[in-house]
Parts: structure tokens; sequence; C-alpha cells
């Protein structure tokens, strides 16, 4: 076994490979760019080496640097994590030629899979079921339009050397296929470093349903069940699942037997997942991609079958043969991953980057098989989300015996997931776990689209009763005062006593209650209603724990200026909580409109402004594009929202953008 790996990533992976290696007796070494000085994996790992500075192609995609950080070291081997240099097979050969080994595939494997044209080739070879399309490469624009009108629309324009959602677009008419073509090749090429393109069918109602397999250098290869990733937000996974509440065991089988054949034909080694899409009609699969690395998403696996995935890596890595057989291989319980990542839902998931002032993910439960609730994270309480990096912040995995009971403790694990300072999805995901087609496990890649068509808003967010919100936001101020009486340190006598009467202003409507303190808690008059508040809350903690009427209750509380921001369950509400008298006075203040900002293009995120479309004088339409922003490895392209003439440009290309700063002005 090795005495030293080192980890060729950061964040989140690396932490957790550092995790099995340690558990192993292995020495770690970290890998990091200037930007990621004081990144968590850095922190635990043995040894660490800085490689160069933050943007990925001047360090965590520099070979030579990675080989030469071995040497320095005396690491024996290299696991990659995912992403980055994960599935480069000049990475993997470079590495063998140093003498070092490659936790992962070899680089023949690495070679036909990552090459989606060729693995494709392959898969019909090895009678592996296969979608219907043109598999040789795509030169022009004019042939793409004329192909994906052959196939028959809708198609998917993709990069060969795609994946994570990137070099991938759906097209509908010949329109969608000429824009798709050239965007997906630009994102390609800026990606991955190769802008070839094919195009395929675009399975209607499909289900994405992949197959993890593991194989060792002794010719043994098992599949290890399956995870449904089909809750998916512009081709990106957002939750994932594992087993599949739409397969049956005969489907399973069939699907995990093919994916053995497909690995056994290039001879693999290691972890890897056999991608499939599934008709949601027939349950019949098609070979989308196999990804020869670890998965985001491989912690479910490892909830249902008890096994520690880059263990097994490792230990194939040094020569060890598997230790279990196709039948040893348990699937237990239900378990349930949701990516919680730095981005605003409700601005259209823009990615938000700044320092994590409060961090408090739920607390852990770890007990093997039956672990309930897991936290895979590279962040901490103070650190910064980098603009140069992708957004997660963490993978929150909750494991159950059934389903139901993986639903329930994800929605309660989400309510106490306390992140201050960046926005997170987390209020989409705990909608997503209260939407009706997600429970019944009737859906398929197109929910998240169908349900939110017009984006993720406060309309449809999940609502709360408000007399629940407006009660315990009386509660919660009610013992702010008691706490601002008891600091103010005026004499005895003479002390501010606050009344009972209050007004709650929720949704710029005014409620009005009586909040009584009483023992252990608050007693609220509302509406004719009265109400018992229980807790023994202080000001400051960001979780409001208690009972209301004897039901438990849990919420995040955040004081913002004068308001009370509240999370419950996906719900995200301001309360504003005042006297009776100040209520009176709020209705007089004049209301100041807020300035006209609709002759401007503002960048939504901050980001780099990789083009300007559009010159000065310019006459545009709705839906042109107009400028391009990358931002946390993804390309985003920003439209002309009505028809206009172009005034001045306000930026230039290879600036970094602030939020909200202008980029063009409009006449």
């Amino acid at each position: 076994m090795f005495k030293k790996i080192l980890i060729a990533n950061r964040g989140e992976i690396a932490c957790r490979v550092i995790k099995s290696a340690r558990k192993m007796g292995i020495k770690t070494v970290a890998v990091y760019s200037e930007a990621d000085k004081d990144a968590r994996h850095v922190e635990m790992a043995d040894e660490a080496v800085c490689i160069g500075p933050p943007p990925s192609k001047e360090s965590y995609l520099c070979i030579d640097k990675i080989i030469a950080a071995c040497k320095q070291t005396g690491a024996e081997a290299v696991h990659p994590g995912y992403g980055f240099l994960s599935e480069n097979p000049k990475f993997c050969a470079a590495l063998e030629q140093a003498g070092i080994v490659f936790i992962g595939p070899k680089p023949h494997a690495m070679q036909a899979m990552g090459d989606k044209i060729a693995s494709k080739k392959l898969a019909m070879a090895a009678k592996v079921s296969t979608i219907p399309g043109y598999t040789n490469v795509i030169e022009k624009v004019d042939d793409a339009v004329r192909i994906a009108a052959g196939i028959g629309y809708p198609v998917m324009i993709k990069a060969s050397a795609g994946g994570g959602g990137k070099g991938l677009r759906l097209a509908f008419n010949d329109n969608e296929a000429r824009e798709g073509y050239q965007s997906c090749r630009n994102e390609a090429k800026n990606s991955f470093g190769d802008d070839r393109v094919f195009i395929e069918k675009y399975i209607e109602e499909p289900r994405h349903i992949e197959i993890q397999v593991l194989g060792d250098s002794h010719g043994n290869i098992v599949y290890l069940w399956e995870r449904e990733c089909s809750l998916q937000r512009r081709h990106q996974k957002v939750v994932e699942e594992a087993p599949s509440p739409f397969l049956d065991a005969a489907t399973r089988k069939a699907m995990g037997e093919q994916a053995v054949a497909l690995a056994r034909a290039v001879q693999y080694q290691s972890a890897g997942t056999v991608e499939f899409v599934v008709g949601g009609k027939d349950k019949q699969f098609y070979f989308l991609e196999m990804n020869t690395r670890l998965q985001v998403e491989h912690p479910v696996t490892e909830l249902i079958t008890g096994l520690d995935l880059v263990e097994q890596m490792i230990r194939v890595a040094a020569g060890e043969k598997l230790a279990f057989s196709q039948e040893q291989i348990k699937l237990e319980g239900w378990a349930m991953e949701c990516r919680i990542n730095a981005e605003d839902p409700f601005r259209n998931f823009l990615p938000s980057i700044g320092r994590l002032v409060k961090y408090i993910p739920p607390p852990e439960e770890p007990a093997g098989l039956a672990t309930r609730v897991r936290v895979d994270t590279g962040v901490y309480e103070g650190g910064e989300i980098s603009m140069y990096y992708d957004p997660m912040i963490a993978k929150l995995v909750v494991h159950g015996a059934t389903r139901e009971q993986a639903i329930a403790r994800m929605r309660d694990a989400l309510n106490r997931f306390v992140i201050r300072g960046v926005s997170s999805n987390i209020a989409f995901q705990a909608a997503l776990m209260q939407n009706p087609r997600f429970i019944s496990g009737d859906f398929n890649t197109g929910l998240i689209a169908e349900e939110y068509p017009k984006g993720f808003n406060a309309a449809s967010a999940p609502h709360d009763d408000p007399a629940m919100l407006i009660v315990v936001g009386a509660a919660i101020h009610r013992r702010y005062l008691e706490r601002n009486t008891m600091i103010n340190g005026q004499l005895p006598g003479h002390e501010y006593k606050p009344g009972n009467d209050f007004v709650v202003l929720l949704n710029d409507t005014q409620h009005a209650v009586v909040a009584t303190p009483v023992a252990g808690g608050v007693d609220v008059d509302y509406a004719g209603e009265k109400y018992a508040v229980r807790s023994p809350w202080q000001f400051g903690q960001p979780l409001y724990q208690g009972t209301l009427n004897g039901e438990a209750i849990c919420m995040q509380v955040e004081r913002v200026g004068l308001r009370y921001r509240v999370f419950h369950w996906g719900t995200q509400a301001d309360l504003i909580v005042l006297t009776a008298h100040a209520a009176a006075l709020q209705k007089l203040m004049p209301h100041k409109a807020p300035p006209d900002l609709s002759k401007f293009l503002l960048s939504p995120m901050p980001g780099l402004l990789a083009d300007i479309c559009v010159a000065a004088g310019q006459e545009v339409k709705a839906g042109e594009k107009l400028a391009v922003i990358e931002a946390m490895k993804m390309e985003n392209v920003l439209k002309a929202e009505q028809d206009g003439v172009v005034d001045k440009l306000l930026a230039k290309p290879g600036e970094s953008l602030a939020v909200d700063q202008a980029i063009i002005a409009f006449r």
C-alpha cells in the first residue's frame, strides 16, 4: 500500500480523499493555487505545495507543476478527484512516465471513454444500446443545421470532450441549432481545449440514470447499482438519489450488465460511471457516456452499499483484487444528495461570491450504513467563495430506510443548514423536496424547467402559513426587546419597559398582534387566536428552535437592519415588527421611487467580461446577444430584453465586473 499520495484537486473532493487516505494510514499532500492558500484541504493535508496563480490553467491544470510537487514531497501516487485533470489521458501517461501511480483508470480506457464520439462507437461494438445520431465530427455550422434537421428535432448538440453540463445545447429548430453549435464549440474550447461537437436525437421525457462500476487489474468488474440523476437545471445535476424510484429489478440488472460489458471492453480499472438516458414511457435505455473518474454524487452509492469508493480506488491502484463479488454487494435503504451551491436562486441562479460570514451545516450523524446525515465540504466559516472555481459549497447527503424517510431527513437537514455572507440554493433545494412530482417519483429531466418556467422566484417558492410567520416573528422581536432592556444599563426603577402591542409587516401588509412574555417563551394574540410560543432561544442564535402550540418548530433567523429574515422549509420571508405608534408613523412617510436603470445593461454577477457583441450606434432587437460574461467556469450570454439603440459601451472585454456594474448604455 502507498505511504503517501498527492491529491491533484481542491475543495470538497480534496477533503473527501484526505479523509479516506487518513483512515487507511496514508499520508497526504495537497496542492493549491494562491487563491486557495487558506483553504480547508490545505489545512487538512499532512503537506501542501503551492502550484501557481488562481486561474486553473496556471495551477490546477498544470501537469508539470503537479509532477514536480510529487517529486518534491515523495508522493507515490496521485488521486485526481473530479474535474480538472481527472479525465486527461496525457496527465495519466505523464505520471506513469515519471514513475508515479495514477489512482484511476489506465490511459487507453480514459482515452476511449473520454471522447464521446469514440465511446459511442465502442459501445455499439460492445452491443450496448445507443442513441440514434451523427457520430462524426461536424466542422461547419451549415453542416450542423443540415444534420440536425436530418436526424429530426429536437436534437442535442454535444462537445466530444464535454462533461458537467458544459459544451451541451438543446435545439428545437434550425436557428437554435445554428446558435447552439457555435456556442457549444466556444464553451468546449474554453473548458476543455477541444471544440469538436456531434449531434444526437434528444429523447423526450428522459430519465438520467447512471450505473456505478468498479474494476481491478485482475479482470474483476462489478456494478454498484444505479443513481437517479434526473433532477437537473440546464443539464447540471441538482439532486441525486440511489436507488432510482423508476427502475424495476429487471431493468436495473440489464443496465448493470451492459455497463459492465462496456467497462470490460476497455479493460477498465478503478471507479467509473456509465450514464444512460432512459425513455420515460417504455423504460428503453440508451448509452449516454462514460465518466472515467469518481462522480460528484458518489456518496449516495456509498451509503446504500457500505463501500468507501475512494478507498476502493486506492486499493485497486495499489494492485489489490476486489474483496467482494457482484452477489455480495448490498443495496440497503435509500440515499439522497443535494448540491449546495453559492448561487442566488431568486436571481436566476447567478453565482454568488464573497466571504462565508456564517457557515453552520446540520450536525453529521455517522453510523456506517445507518448514516443519517453527511456533509462533504471544502469550506469553513470565514472562508472565501472565489470567482475562479465552481460554486459548490457542500454536498448534503442523507440516508433513510425508505425514500419517504430520506426525503423527510433531507428537508430537516436543509432547514438547519445556515449560510450567511453569500447566497445559496438551499431555498430551491427545499422547494424540490416538497414538489409533488418529485415526492411521487414520477419525474424526468424536464421537471425543473416545467415546474419553474419563469425561474425560481418568491411566487414559486414554498409558502408557509402566514399566521405562523407573524406569530413567531412577534415572539422573536419580544425576546429581542427583553435582551436590549437588560443590557441598556438604566438605573433601577427607571428601566424602559417595552409594551406588548405590536404590528408585524409581512409582504407590505400590517398585522396587529399582542406579544406577552411568559415563563419559557411568549404568548401571542393574533386575529382572534391565542398562540403559545415556547423556546430557549437567545438573540443572535441563527436557529430558532422550540414549540408552537406544542408542535416542534425550527427556523433560521437573521437580523438585517430593522428586518428579521426567516427561513423555514424553503420559505424565505422578511418581517418588520414595530410598535403600534411606529407603524402609524410609517404610513405617513413619503415613498421614494427607485432609480430608472432600464437604459443600462448591468452585470448580473461578478465575473470576467469575455466579449461585447455590439457597437455604439448599433440597433439591437429583443433576444439579440449583447455580451458574454465568464464566471465560475461557465459562459453566461446576456441578451437584449427589448428593441433599442446602443448609446455607449461602458466596459471593455477582459475587464473584471462587479455585480450591477453598467456594461452598455442605451439611448
